[in-house]
């Protein structure tokens, strides 16, 4: 199923610029820029996702895309980039109000000089603006020209209404992954398909844990983010890695990998049952996991309906996040 973002035609899966920013030891800005270049090279992933608070102030997703497109001037009319902000680094507190999400803006259109930023969204609703009044501050910027267009992050289906209703939304990006897969049921889908919004999948592969590459708490490193999430902690992870596990004897079937299947769920979802497009934006810090990501199995009738089964016999644990940043969750 052939796609469009802001004018462009955009690969079935993205490429998420976490993992390269944000990390207890960050990975040289060489090595990074070398894994989007094959990313979009070797593998057709035009579409980059990143955020203000994707790494510190002094060295984030911005500093790194603006490093790729020195070295890869050619690539900037190619690869669309999208970029989340609007929120507090430190708590991921929503701070969708005029001031800040317009200081986020002009900081990433300062320090981005060498490509224009194809789409803008807030991270987070802000409990204390209107949605719309959120989307008139990133609209100034698209009436302008500085943007391409803007997008909605983590909203429930009231939220994508709203939005659609106010102006143009180019995307919604949520969390969508056999480990989450409420979109599917919490009518978010619907309401991007009534106004044809494509889905940009976040944590396709449950930030890691759909990998099989952690199999017990110790295997996540100290000060990593999702040593705070509660699915990953104690006998719930132990509940959880259950479905991870289900998933390879599937895999194992079809002669690929847990990740690979993850992945192929979610792209063979677009259209399926009346779903919106929908686009994953893996992220990955090495060159093997790159290969590994963009490889795709067709996925049967049959193995829908095992995936069906193993999701509702396995019901997922613990929340998603934790602390503060679960109450800002608006979907």
């Amino acid at each position: 199923m052939s796609q469009q973002l802001v004018g462009k035609p955009v690969s079935k899966t993205g490429f998420g610029l976490m993992g390269l920013t944000w990390r207890p030891t960050p990975i040289p800005f060489e090595e990074s820029i070398e894994i989007m270049h094959q990313a979009f090279h070797k593998h057709g992933a035009n579409f980059f996702v990143g955020g203000v608070f994707y790494g510190p102030p002094e060295r984030n997703s911005l500093h790194l895309l603006k490093a790729y497109f020195d070295k890869y001037p050619e690539d900037a009319e190619k690869v669309i980039v999208s970029i989340k902000g609007g929120n507090d680094p430190k708590t991921l507190a929503p701070q969708a109000n005029e001031k800040d999400l317009t200081a986020d803006i002009e900081f990433c259109l300062k320090t981005l000089d060498n490509k224009k930023i194809d789409i803008f969204e807030a991270s987070r609703v802000d409990p204390k603006v209107p949605i719309e009044d959120s989307l008139s501050y990133i609209k100034r910027y698209v009436d302008a020209g500085k943007i391409g267009g803007v997008a909605i992050s983590e909203v429930n289906a009231t939220s994508v209404r709203k939005a659609a209703k106010f102006t143009n939304i180019v995307a919604c990006e949520i969390e969508f992954s056999l480990f989450h897969t409420a979109p599917l049921t919490n009518g978010v889908f619907a309401a991007c398909k009534e106004h044809n919004i494509p889905v940009i999948a976040y944590s396709p592969l449950g930030r890691g844990f759909l990998t099989g590459q952690i199999r017990t708490p110790e295997d996540i490193p100290e000060g990593d983010f999702r040593r705070t999430i509660p699915r990953f902690q104690g006998e719930t992870f132990y509940e959880n890695i259950k479905l991870v596990r289900a998933i390879e004897q599937l895999a194992e079937k079809k002669g690929c990998t847990s990740g690979q299947v993850a992945l192929s769920w979610i792209e063979q979802q677009s259209g399926r049952n009346g779903n919106p497009v929908i686009i994953p934006i893996p992220g990955t810090t090495s060159q093997k996991r790159l290969v590994e990501n963009m490889v795709r199995v067709h996925l049967t009738d049959e193995d829908f309906k095992e995936i069906d089964g193993i999701i509702a016999s396995i019901p997922i644990s613990g929340t998603r996040y934790g602390g503060h940043a679960l109450s800002v969750i608006d979907g």
